[in-house]
């Protein structure tokens, strides 16, 4: 077990502590969970303005081979996306996948064209599982494929309905790129890749730079006055109102794409050659649908907020799963939650039972995401 002199730290360390931050254990890292304002004033400050998160702790890697496309077909023997047609500069949502179609961890795929011209795979993946998927990366690469991992580069995102008026400031170029898309370029004049995706339901940028450029940047965009630095926190909470996974609670190692609600990441190509890992298993429950899927919960009435493995039961009384990530979301004003049910009870307006402190409340299946 990681102690807390044992704890890695970000470059942005220091500035966490001068911002006022509550420090916390996460992933291997020692990391901000909120500053002054507190959880949901940052969650709502990120609706409404723009936040600034440190998440340096997620991997960064490339695959890398004589040409894009042999560097393509590898990481589509573990993953269910079109990676091989993806075009240049755009980027896509995956999963990585074990023999069994569970899922290993979800993570972001991108065909980069590196400052020299060459035509690379970029690879974005969570920080409690980078090891780990490493070394299951590199296990499934033929020997002409290198996996390379950078570890002197952070990472920012700026999350926001403002973000795009506030990186046009110091880095132009990133205006008007496409969602799911990244460039090479500069903020500044620092060199850095920039992409647009993001993981809180708000418009946004992530800024991919040199270690010892890092602070220079963050400090460049904290000057602007609509700028906050936001904690892990509200990052989760932003997160759940959107409707996403989060890894080792939402989707495992057992868990497979179908039934996540993620069947849209294999794109007709995969689905009707196959060849990932997993295939069987995953294609079937495409044609005949899987034992249980993941929803979205909502409250019918006053209900105390449902935390992860709540169960879930119908009305009945009989149980038909378990509740994955519950809280309360600050922007819908109420509590929320995300999981699995038996597929016959997943149907949008199902009344479902979740059991908070012995107690039950009505709950119902609702549309993701939540706002």
């Amino acid at each position: 077990m990681t102690t807390k002199n044992e704890l890695l730290k970000t470059v942005f360390f220091d500035l966490h502590l001068n911002k006022g931050a509550k420090m916390v254990p996460f992933s291997g890292y020692e990391l901000p969970i909120n500053y002054e304002m507190g959880i949901k004033d940052e969650h709502l400050y990120c609706r409404s303005k723009v936040g600034l998160f440190d998440v340096s702790h997620m991997g960064q890697a490339e695959l890398v081979a004589e040409s894009y496309d042999d560097a393509a077909r590898a990481i589509e023997a573990i993953v269910p996306g079109d990676v091989l047609k993806l075009q240049p500069e755009r980027m896509r949502y995956s999963c990585l996948l074990n023999k069994n179609g569970g899922i290993e961890d979800d993570l972001m795929i991108t065909h980069r064209i590196k400052a020299d011209g060459s035509h690379v795979v970029g690879l974005v993946v969570n920080a409690a599982r980078k090891q780990h998927d490493y070394r299951y990366i590199q296990s499934h690469l033929p020997e002409n494929i290198d996996l390379k991992i950078d570890e002197e580069r952070a990472l920012l995102a700026l999350q926001g309905p403002d973000a795009e008026k506030v990186i046009a400031i110091w880095c132009g170029e990133a205006v008007g790129i496409p969602y799911m898309s990244e460039i090479e370029t500069t903020f500044f004049d620092v060199p850095c890749r920039v992409s647009r995706c993001g993981y809180t339901g708000e418009d946004g940028f992530e800024i991919s730079l040199p270690n010892d450029q890092a602070l220079r940047v963050a400090e460049m965009l904290l000057s602007h006055d609509d700028v906050k630095l936001i904690g892990l926190g509200a990052r989760d909470s932003l997160r759940l109102e959107a409707g996403f996974c989060l890894y080792g609670h939402d989707i495992d190692e057992t868990t497979s794409p179908v039934e996540a609600d993620l069947s849209w990441v294999i794109n007709k190509r995969r689905r009707k050659a196959g060849g990932f890992s997993g295939a069987e298993r995953i294609l079937t429950e495409l044609e005949d649908g899987p034992a249980k899927r993941r929803v979205g919960l909502l409250p019918s009435g006053t209900a105390a907020p449902a935390r992860e493995g709540a169960l879930l039961f119908a009305e009945d009384g009989s149980q038909i799963g378990v509740v994955t990530s519950g809280g309360f979301g600050p922007t819908i004003g109420g509590p929320l939650a995300m999981g699995y049910v038996l597929s016959a009870y997943a149907s949008l307006g199902t009344k479902i039972d979740v059991e908070v402190r012995g107690k039950k409340y009505p709950w119902h299946v609702t549309e993701m995401p939540f706002t």
